[in-house]
């Protein structure tokens, strides 16, 4: 439009994220019966929607887990773990349940068994003192491929993720 300046350009700060290019994650808690929720990530906007449902809103390039269980009267129906990097707008993405617009998932775990060994490295590298929303994403990748191949992943840690965090600031 004509005449519409940024305000950013003014100020020198960045722009703030546009709502629609947020990832968007649709959460519900019915005790014992669906029950997602966010085990890691930094939300940067939450909106509820009633008792039992809200929605939390990450940042492009933020990373989170998600974390969906369902039951039914014979036990449990779905257990599954995504960890996600949020995707900018218009960015290639793949589609995910509650997920809008979808995201890049870094690591996927089907299945009560692999999704509590995911919950036990997560709390592992929180326990070194790393935050878990700051692990290289190809850790989580890496991750991924030994749970799929039914091996156990490497662990990650202090000096992998200095390296990590030193290599990010010297990329673009």
């Amino acid at each position: 439009m004509i005449g519409v300046a940024d305000p950013s350009l003014r100020t020198g700060l960045p722009p703030a994220p546009a709502a629609d290019a947020l990832t968007h994650v649709e959460l519900t808690w019915v005790e014992k019966k669906i029950e997602f929720w966010i085990r890691f990530g930094r939300e940067i906007a939450e909106q509820i929607l009633d008792r039992r449902r809200r929605v939390v809103s990450f940042a492009p390039d933020s990373v989170f887990a998600f974390v969906r269980w369902t039951s039914n009267d014979y036990g449990t129906a779905l257990s599954r773990l995504d960890i996600v990097r949020a995707v900018a707008a218009g960015e290639r993405c793949q589609t995910l349940p509650f997920v809008r617009p979808g995201g890049d998932i870094l690591l996927r775990a089907d299945g009560w068994p692999k999704v509590e060994r995911v919950l036990q490295l997560i709390d592992a590298i929180e326990a070194r003192g790393i935050e878990a929303i700051d692990v290289s994403p190809d850790h989580w990748r890496h991750v991924h491929n030994r749970l799929t191949a039914g091996e156990a992943p490497r662990a990650y840690d202090a000096q992998q993720h200095r390296a990590f965090l030193l290599r990010r600031r010297i990329m673009p």
